[in-house]
């Protein structure tokens, strides 16, 4: 009974909250956290420890799977390269930055912990960015890369995760294997997706005409589609992507305006629960660590989860700058001498060779550039880089014990300072992101709220 109670005081304190961030003008997301922060620190409250696998599980694939049904397909796939370049690449190297400065500012930080806080930081939190700039007018393009890296850099954040842990609990790390088994991972994952997005199609065309079937067995299947692929060893991740890529292409084609109608409204709520539990609950878990440390080590550690996101922030913005040189190169390259690319799909334009003006060579013109993005963007992408609920619940997970019987080193630190950097990153950047996308805003470009991301018709 008490638990049931403290359930339905969180949540009604999440509403609450949430309301008069709106009124006041604070980021709903922003305001969670420091009152999750405020309200663990009363003396009555119990402590509230997460479960990592129930974090995982219930909050994770509800999130993946509207992300990637609203998400635009052809916006997606325009913007591919950047979206792969940050979801998988970034990852991996923003794991091996966080990792070489930790070995060396902190102390008893060796080369195996050091990569586990490093991928525990790697992947960042669209759901936080979206959350804070909902209504400020991102661009769709910058809306799509945001979601779209979110889509597939947990999946990399928790391969890199899995091999950097097993080297601390004594299973030694082969590159080449590891490589194979990434592929596995991801690969599993797609066809996880695949599969269940298929019988989940056969399943609809029985009940096309039962409204509340048809929403109960669409929110029960991204769980079922996780559950499914991490029974077998792969990405449940990129299966539950799938699955709602899969199942926003059947809506489109199939459903009808009742059912479109009704989901989009129970999807809206859904998703406010579940964002707004996120962030209060990771405030909460702060004091819940603080107990854990030596009163002498919390400021030097919070001195550390400072300068890892700073580092953290400086590799990103210094990949995007990049990625944004890169494609504009490359177009500028394919523009000038196509033949020399022949493989290269986003950046060359393809015409009509009888007629270069015909409206679909034009059309094609106009996909590629809009795969590219200035400086103003590259900005706003590397400001939206915050860490959210995944590093904390990969931290939350991190082994008891080693495979001889031994705690896992260094634990309650490593965990203090995902969460720390967890905290900083998205109260400094959070704080300050509005601003900075209504500073770099084009001057005419009237703000115009983004459309409802809730699973509905496209």
């Amino acid at each position: 009974m008490e638990n049931y109670t403290l359930i339905l005081i969180i949540m009604a304190l999440m509403i609450g909250v949430s309301g008069i961030a709106d009124k006041i003008k604070i980021p709903v997301p922003v305001l969670l956290l420091i009152a999750g922060i405020a309200i663990g620190f009363v003396p009555s409250i119990p402590d509230i420890e997460l479960n990592p696998e129930i974090v995982m599980l219930l909050f994770l694939p509800p999130l993946l799977y509207d992300a990637a049904f609203n998400i635009s397909f052809k916006e997606f796939r325009t913007n591919l390269n950047t979206i792969g370049t940050l979801a998988i690449g970034l990852v991996f190297l923003t794991t091996i930055g966080i990792a070489a400065i930790v070995h060396f500012i902190i102390p008893g930080m060796t080369w195996p912990l050091a990569f586990v806080l490093g991928s525990i930081l790697s992947a960042t939190d669209a759901v936080a960015a979206i959350g804070i700039t909902k209504g400020l007018g991102l661009p769709h393009n910058t809306i799509t890369i945001l979601e779209g890296e979110s889509l597939v850099n947990d999946a990399s954040a928790l391969v890199a995760y899995r091999f950097a842990a097993g080297a601390v609990t004594g299973i030694a790390f082969v590159f080449w294997r590891a490589s194979f088994q990434f592929l596995i991972v991801l690969g599993g994952g797609i066809l996880t997706g695949v599969i269940v997005s298929f019988l989940v199609a056969q399943t609809l065309r029985l009940f096309r005409k039962n409204d509340l079937v048809v929403i109960s067995l669409l929110l029960l299947m991204p769980f079922v589609t996780y559950l499914l692929a991490e029974h077998f060893k792969v990405s449940g991740v990129i299966a539950v992507v799938i699955l709602g890529l899969g199942m926003s292409k059947l809506s489109r084609e199939r459903f009808p305006d009742a059912i479109k109608q009704q989901s989009r409204h129970f999807w809206d709520v859904i998703i406010f629960l579940l964002n707004g539990l996120i962030f209060l609950l990771i405030g909460l878990q702060y004091p819940v660590v603080l107990k854990k440390m030596n009163p002498a080590q919390v400021w030097p550690f919070i001195g550390y989860a400072a300068i890892i996101t700073l580092v953290a922030l400086a590799i990103r913005m210094v990949r995007v700058y990049l990625q944004q040189f890169n494609l504009k190169k490359a177009f500028q390259s394919t523009r000038n001498n196509p033949a020399s690319h022949p493989n290269t799909e986003i950046h060359r334009p393809r015409r009509n060779r009888r007629n270069p003006d015909h409206p679909r060579s034009r059309d094609n013109r106009r996909i590629s550039e809009e795969a590219l993005f200035d400086s103003k963007t590259s900005f706003i992408l590397s400001w939206s880089g915050m860490r959210g609920i995944v590093s904390l619940a990969i931290a939350i997970g991190l082994p008891v014990t080693i495979e001889d019987g031994k705690p896992f080193p260094m634990r309650n630190e490593i965990i203090f300072l995902s969460i720390a950097v967890v905290l900083i990153s998205l109260l400094g950047q959070g704080l300050t992101l509005p601003w900075v996308v209504r500073k770099l805003s084009p001057p005419k470009q009237p703000l115009t709220a983004e459309p409802s991301r809730s699973p509905k018709s496209n």
